[in-house]
């Protein structure tokens, strides 16, 4: 069972609808005793890093979505936010992350960009998809919906498995192992998110 996790940001309903779209069933949950029984976990993120963060730790859901994630192996997805905290920290806070992909959060640098780059970023992006990926399947020429102002910057190319150009060429999703995660809102992005939500749903386990 495929369960997002509640620990208070993020258009938690909207992705919940987005996957019944595609026939999907979802909880959304912040009880560790349902986290527990998840064979997929969706961590979504909105708003500041350091108050996702925060929520995150104060929600007594870390150490559980940890052992899920790290030691049983089960897959997990981060949207926006999510995908941030997948990293050491962010520019944006002070707080550390997850630390569970080898990277850091950056805001956009200004000074690579030119006047018609405006920060932050909001709207449709081309992506380039950089090796292949269960999570890809079937999504051809694909665009997704962005709104951020920082991205992540891993520090092994092997993880990177989008990027896009916004000023200049930045990651916009990662893969390593069971770990996923995107900066984009697919849940927001038509049928190229509805496709990549349900290549996670039904990915298997």
């Amino acid at each position: 069972m495929l369960y997002i996790v509640d620990f208070g940001v993020g258009n938690l309903t909207s992705i919940q609808n987005m996957l019944k779209k595609v026939g999907c069933e979802s909880i959304i949950s912040g009880s560790g005793d349902d986290i527990s029984k998840a064979t997929k976990i969706l961590l979504p993120g909105m708003g500041a890093f350091d108050n996702c963060m925060q929520r995150f730790n104060d929600s007594g859901l870390r150490s559980l979505v940890e052992k899920k994630a790290l030691d049983e192996k089960i897959p997990v997805l981060g949207i926006c936010v999510g995908l941030q905290m997948f990293m050491r920290g962010s520019e944006e806070g002070v707080l550390p992350g997850l630390g569970w992909v080898q990277g850091d959060t950056i805001r956009f640098r200004q000074q690579q960009m030119s006047a018609e780059n405006k920060i932050p970023n909001m709207g449709w992006l081309d992506i380039v998809q950089k090796k292949p990926s269960v999570l890809f399947k079937d999504v051809d020429e694909a665009r997704f919906y962005f709104a951020h102002s920082y991205h992540v910057r891993v520090d092994d190319a092997k993880d990177e498995l989008l990027s896009a150009h916004y000023g200049y060429d930045f990651t916009v999703a990662v893969e390593r192992n069971n770990i996923f995660g995107v900066q984009f809102h697919p849940e927001k992005s038509h049928r190229f998110g509805m496709k990549l939500l349900e290549n996670f749903a039904r990915y298997p386990t």
